[in-house]
């Protein structure tokens, strides 16, 4: 029979304790010479896609104001929302590529220009024609925003931080839409509803000018330290090049993230554009009065948005697989937006706006993570393109319940259907991804 081991000394024992702590000691000494700069990257990316949702909801925020104006009934709102999704999914043919292939950087820059001009040029739209023109040239520029912004997370952050970064960017749609009912009315008393499209899209030529001093990759950046780059680059890197679309649609991984999108994007378009002119209809508020309810939706929604991406990381870092952590993330923001499919009937205007809020903040939970699974599942080289095609699938969802929505409202007059379909897509939309993807495995491409 085998002896037994001796017991470790307690000289052994202490020696190996003293171990781990200088290790911990060294390790948290390298930490804190790393530097953030990558942080403030993220805070870049926020401020990009807060001016993006701002042009998007002037729309939504003037919605009874051009309709008292111009004659739109339900239907006619709908179809210029239509509009801006019709070309947003067109858009996402082409910006996932364009940012693959000119680079973050530039891709972004040029991006941002375009989508600027187009929402100051609605400013010179006279009818529905006109306002449907300005919606398609908007909707075609923004699809740029996350292909942009998650290629650049993927840049910038390792595995490990990437769904917070993208929790903290993507808060940028809950600040876009608490300032712009904010200032908009204030815009219109002052310079009428042409002055509103004109003032919020010049704001991007401000972040544009600050995007072109602060952003390279990190490996060409002097403000990056050569201990933050190691961290940034600790999962390895796989090989440059480009990935054609043709290598990415028939992949499983794929398909998850684009029904994914598909299922849930709708659903923020709905809360975007229809949940102003619900409250001003349901619940009397007026252009000046609905700004504090909006604010305490979106306040609400950007807990989610944070929230969402730190269960996941904070799951890795204490031992969970990914795709565990993505998942029980994920599952947990299904789960708290059901109560929405109550916002129709409640008589309180503050409980229809906690509802919408936890709704809202639970959608921004979710597509932190939902965003973050391309990168966990696919090389850096493809994930503009992968985003891409998510982003068409969402818009498309998007364009479908523009349709709907605005049908129902023109016929029914209750927004019973749409609060419905909103409380239960996420759940729809979990078991799809996990059906697809149920380790999210890495995509083999080539």
């Amino acid at each position: 029979m085998d002896p037994v081991p001796p017991n470790p000394t307690p000289g052994i024992l202490a020696s190996t304790a003293e171990n781990a702590m200088a290790e911990e000691a060294s390790r948290a000494k390298a930490f804190s010479r790393m530097g953030y700069f990558r942080w403030i990257i993220c805070a870049l990316l926020l401020f990009g896609v807060t001016k993006n949702y701002m042009d998007r909801q002037v729309l939504g925020v003037l919605k009874v104001t051009l309709q008292h104006g111009f004659g739109w009934n339900e239907i006619a709102y709908g179809n210029l929302v239509s509009a801006f999704q019709a070309a947003y999914a067109a858009g996402m043919l082409a910006m996932g590529w364009l940012i693959d292939r000119m680079g973050t950087r530039l891709g972004y820059a040029l991006a941002m220009i375009f989508w600027s001009l187009a929402s100051m040029g609605t400013a010179l739209a006279n009818s529905l024609g006109g306002f449907q023109l300005s919606r398609y040239a908007l909707g075609f520029g923004e699809a740029a925003v996350f292909p942009a912004s998650i290629k650049a997370v993927a840049e910038w952050f390792p595995k490990r931080e990437r769904a917070l970064a993208t929790g903290i960017f993507n808060a940028g749609t809950n600040v876009g839409a608490i300032i712009t009912p904010l200032i908009v009315p204030w815009i219109v008393i002052h310079w009428g509803w042409r002055g509103a499209f004109v003032g919020i899209g010049a704001i991007g030529f401000v972040w544009l000018a600050v995007w072109l001093l602060i952003y390279r990759k990190p490996e060409e950046h002097g403000r990056v330290s050569k201990a933050e780059l190691e961290y940034i680059r600790s999962d390895g890197q796989a090989a440059a090049g480009k990935t054609s679309w043709t290598l990415l649609v028939p992949l499983r991984q794929t398909w998850a993230f684009a029904l994914g999108k598909f299922l849930t994007d709708p659903i923020w378009w709905f809360y975007l554009f229809w949940v102003p002119g619900f409250l001003q209809a349901k619940h009397g508020l007026t252009l000046t009065g609905m700004g504090i309810p909006i604010v305490v939706i979106y306040l609400i929604s950007d807990v989610g948005s944070v929230g969402g991406g730190w269960i996941s990381s904070s799951l890795i870092k204490r031992g969970r697989s990914v795709n565990s952590a993505r998942k029980t993330a994920m599952l947990l923001c299904a789960v708290g937006v059901i109560p929405v499919v109550f916002a129709y009937r409640v008589q309180s205007t503050w409980s229809a706006v906690v509802l919408i809020g936890l709704a809202a903040a639970c959608h921004q939970g979710f597509s932190a993570n939902l965003y973050t699974i391309t990168s966990d599942m696919f090389p850096a080289r493809a994930v503009g393109s992968v985003t891409g095609i998510g982003g068409m699938a969402g818009a498309i969802g998007g364009w479908l319940i523009a349709g709907v929505v605005g049908h129902v409202l023109q016929w029914t007059g209750s927004y019973m259907i749409p609060f419905a379909m909103a409380g239960l897509a996420y759940l729809v939309a979990l078991g799809v991804i996990h059906l697809l993807a149920p380790r999210l495995e890495p995509a083999r491409i080539e």
